[in-house]
């Protein structure tokens, strides 16, 4: 057998656990294994122009493939660029692999040029990192940061400097078992026994759902029309849990509408189910709260429980339907239903109203008319900011379509970068990043990779020329805006120099047409909307200082956005109510 070198063994250990891409920048101590790259046709090296962008793009892949994806930077600057990425995808439970290139292996604890900790450095935004310092190392080392990335579903580092990557690996070749899925987890027979005798002493049960009931439509839908639940969701709950929900009373949180804010807070019992939902605010603190989560460092960090189950939410809600006892009485779940259809009745004018007219163009029409014209399988990708309002609001979840963007990080930029991985993933499906022109100018230099690969993303520019949160944030806060606003700038001009299709509007009747023809285009695109920088949005509960913090700064303002199509499932599930 021919001789390897410690960067193609590196290599194809990755291959055969299942990773297609290395998203990257290239450097010299990442040299040989970029040339292992190269020579190896199960992998990809995909040149981003910016680290941290490769690290969003090996995470959003990650999130839609449910593979290990990775990404690399070169030593010193390289691994300070990958840190947002990767605390991004760590954050998100993506299971992501980086390599850390390193400096010449002499000269590590010198002050070198370049020189980082990288074993350090990434200790807070990873489940595991460690430095490779001899070549027998390198295998083992790989194969437990796969694991870690795999089984606890977050970012593993790797770092090796280039010369000991360019070293005659070990013979033979190292033949490792790989992870490829993490295992569920149901509770024991005690702990549903416990769950069970809580419910049935319930006379109102809600349930509030994150990310963790992906894959449990069926179990929560069944569950709740046992127990006659309302079903209230986080913003990373929405995709996996709103759709064909006759009990949905809407979000809450800080983006949240409707009655999922009431339902928690008038209920006996809540039942928090795969979610570790930060807003402490928005918990109820008189309520017996019970916690299911697969992850056991996140039961009870937020709120007080009653009690705490581990477990996956599919396989405790398996165990738990069968042991409750069948509720009548529907009061509850009947006045939450129409408590959510009427507030979302008195906020949906907000965008209906002469929106044909307005000018600067209503942001949240654009997102509207998005939702209606973008297939029913479509990947949006999500600038954090008001764009993230407006996905929350008018994005229409089916089953089919994804929801990715930093929402448990916060991170500007995040929208481009993660629809070029979510694309990568697979080419033939429609991925549309709403970006924000803050978040785009960013890291906009990555739009270039779009071109340079030919990727049919279609980035919906929301140019309001400002950092809107960012205004409301201050203006809550009893602050005039400043710093927040920017020179306005032709983004399409941009893109079409760049070679990409672009064009802009400024006039609202010229919206669906053209979503229409930007969607249709065959490659990447961009279209840029000048919208309206004063549609603002806050949350359904607003303390009397927030009020107080507005009123000092402005005395005109939109406060309140619609909610697109979900007035009217929202009316459709009334239907279930009996007429007395």
């Amino acid at each position: 057998m021919a001789k390897q070198s410690v960067a193609e063994q590196f290599i194809d250990i990755l291959v055969r656990a299942g990773v297609k891409r290395l998203y990257g920048v290239v450097g010299d101590s990442l040299n040989p294994v970029t040339d292992a790259v190269r020579r190896n046709s199960g992998i990809e090296w995909v040149q981003v122009r910016h680290e941290e962008a490769g690290a969003f793009a090996a995470g959003a892949e990650a999130q839609i493939t449910g593979q290990m994806c990775a990404c690399a930077g070169s030593c010193g600057p390289g691994h300070v660029h990958l840190i947002n990425g990767l605390f991004d995808a760590h954050r998100s439970m993506a299971p992501v692999l980086a390599l850390a290139a390193h400096i010449p292996s002499a000269e590590v604890g010198t002050s070198y040029f370049q020189e980082t900790h990288p074993d350090r450095l990434f200790a807070e935004c990873s489940h595991y990192s460690e430095l490779i310092s001899h070549p027998e190392q390198m295998p083992r080392i790989l194969q437990t940061a796969v694991q870690h990335a795999v089984g606890r579903s977050g970012v593993a580092v790797v770092s090796m400097s280039g010369d000991i990557a360019g070293q005659d690996a070990p013979q033979p070749a190292a033949e490792l078992a790989m992870l490829n899925r993490a295992p569920t987890i149901r509770p024991g027979p005690d702990e549903i026994a416990d769950l069970a005798r809580m419910v049935d002493a319930a006379d109102a049960v809600t349930l509030f759902c994150g990310s963790g009931i992906a894959g449990a439509h069926d179990e929560v839908m069944a569950f709740a029309q046992r127990v006659k639940a309302p079903v209230g969701h986080a913003l990373r709950g929405k995709e996996w849990i709103q759709y064909d929900n006759p009990f949905d009373v809407g979000m809450s949180g800080l983006l949240g509408y409707g009655a999922a804010y009431d339902a928690m807070h008038e209920a006996d019992l809540l039942i928090l189910l795969g979610t570790d939902f930060p807003y402490t605010a928005f918990l109820p603190d008189h309520v017996r709260i019970v916690q299911v989560d697969v992850r056991p460092e996140h039961l009870g960090r937020r709120s007080k429980l009653d009690l705490a189950v581990w477990g996956d939410a599919r396989e405790t809600l398996r165990a738990l339907t069968p042991q409750v006892r069948e509720k009548t009485d529907r009061r509850f779940l009947n006045r939450m239903l129409t408590k959510h259809a009427d507030a979302l009745e008195g906020v949906v004018a907000a965008y209906t109203r002469g929106v044909e007219r307005h000018r600067p163009i209503h942001p949240e029409y654009v997102a509207s008319i998005l939702d209606e014209e973008a297939a029913d399988d479509a990947i949006f990708t999500v600038d954090t900011g008001m764009c993230t309002v407006w996905a929350a609001r008018y994005l229409s979840p089916n089953g089919r379509r994804r929801l990715i963007g930093s929402f448990s990080h916060g991170s500007m930029a995040n929208a481009l970068p993660q629809a070029i991985g979510a694309q990568l993933a697979d080419r033939s499906r429609q991925v549309v990043s709403l970006s924000g022109d803050g978040g785009f100018s960013m890291l906009m230099g990555d739009f270039l990779t779009l071109v340079h690969y030919d990727l049919p993303v279609k980035v919906v520019l929301f140019d309001n020329s400002s950092l809107a949160m960012v205004d409301l944030e201050m203006m809550v806060g009893g602050f005039p805006p400043y710093g927040t606003s920017y020179p306005r700038t032709d983004y399409a001009a941009i893109a079409r120099a760049a070679g990409a299709h672009g064009v802009r509007v400024e006039d609202p009747q010229q919206v669906r047409d053209s979503i229409r023809q930007t969607l249709a285009h065959d490659g990447p695109a961009l279209l840029d909307v000048v919208t309206d920088p004063n549609a603002l949005a806050i949350p359904p509960r607003i303390t009397g200082r927030q009020l107080a913090g507005f009123a000092t700064t402005t005395s005109k303002l939109v406060l309140t956005g619609g909610v697109g199509h979900m007035i009217q499932i929202a009316r459709s599930n009334l239907r279930n109510i009996p007429i007395p």
